[in-house]
């Protein structure tokens, strides 16, 4: 059996009567404490969250063309080259 962890921090919140009684009611049915439910849906609800923040959605159109720049990159601008120039002589890395 998994360890417990320990839990010690608190947070607080203003729930109406019927979402109270909504969360109250999913949590009976899950078969879990009302602090349980709260804690995991928060949880799940945080990592979705962050999850999406770390996807990039591209439109067909900027998928393409996306694609293309890999397989085709552009020739390197005088201000890369010169980035590079600078780079090689402090760093003496390429």
């Amino acid at each position: 059996m998994a360890a417990e962890v320990q839990r010690t921090a608190r947070i607080e919140a203003r729930i109406t009567p019927d979402a109270l009684a909504l969360v109250r009611r999913a949590a009976e049915l899950k078969g879990c404490s009302l602090s349980d439910f709260l804690v995991s849906a928060a949880q799940n609800a945080a990592e979705k969250v962050i999850e999406e923040t770390n996807i990039i959605r591209l439109s067909a159109e900027d998928q393409i063309r996306f694609v293309e720049l890999l397989l085709n990159p552009p020739a390197p601008s005088p201000a890369i080259l010169k980035a590079f120039e600078h780079n090689h002589k402090l760093f003496g890395v390429e």
